[in-house]
């Protein structure tokens, strides 16, 4: 699934590899993608990525749990990582400008690259890969910092995908290619509507009075110019 500013997106498949996101996203996607580090991502260019912080301190809690040399790379990263989002929050509640956000990074990130580049030789195995999977996406750490309006996490779509999640598993799924489509489109419909404030049942009353009668479906976009010019982000 994908969030962007006024809609969010499902789609119902039995992957979740590279061919599927390129599908939900589309060719002519220009916008910036929130993700996590799966490799389905990784055709998308890096610099056009941010990658989720909420996924990178659990793997950081982990690095912790391992102990010895791994434990202390772990703590030190966690350290930097909660002095980003402090900051993070005062730019988010207005407190703090952007512009000196990018200032207040830059000690950050230096920190950051030489934490994972000496985790790499921590001398704990599963450290030292985690280390270097993430150094090959370190720019899509930072894009948040760089692009106005673009968050460190994508909190935003884990929430949206959980209704999703929890009707999969007290349901079984569904059983056929049709039903994946029906299903996809009313949590789409659903998620969009609640997401622009526009009730649920009124819109789905006027789609099937459309269909009935032969007229075009109701947009699901939202009826404001402002949104035209929003780029989208997802994730």
């Amino acid at each position: 699934m994908a969030v962007t500013t006024w809609v969010t997106v499902f789609l119902v498949r039995l992957s979740r590899g590279a061919k599927v996101a390129e599908e939900l996203l589309g060719e002519r996607f220009c916008g910036i993608l929130v993700t996590d580090r799966w490799s389905a991502y990784t055709w998308y260019p890096t610099r056009w990525r941010q990658v989720c912080w909420a996924h990178l301190l659990r793997d950081f809690e982990a690095m912790i749990e391992r102990g010895g040399r791994s434990q202390e790379v772990g703590e030190a990263l966690r350290e930097q990582a909660r002095q980003m989002f402090h900051a993070w929050h005062r730019v988010r509640d207005g407190t703090l400008p952007h512009a000196a956000f990018r200032v207040l990074m830059r000690p950050i990130r230096r920190q950051v690259a030489r934490l994972l580049k000496a985790g790499q030789t921590c001398g704990v195995a599963k450290t030292e890969g985690v280390c270097r999977e993430v150094l090959k996406v370190y720019d899509a750490l930072w894009t948040f910092v760089r692009v106005e309006g673009v968050e460190p996490t994508n909190n935003t779509a884990e929430r949206a995908i959980r209704p999703g999640v929890l009707w999969r598993q007290g349901s079984f799924g569904t059983q056929s290619a049709q039903g994946s489509r029906v299903v996809e489109a009313m949590m789409t419909v659903v998620a969009t509507l609640k997401q622009q404030q526009r009730h649920v049942l009124a819109y789905l009353t006027d789609a099937c009075q459309a269909a009935y009668t032969g007229l075009p479906a109701p947009s699901l976009l939202p009826c404001r110019p402002e949104a035209e010019e929003d780029l989208p982000t997802a994730a």
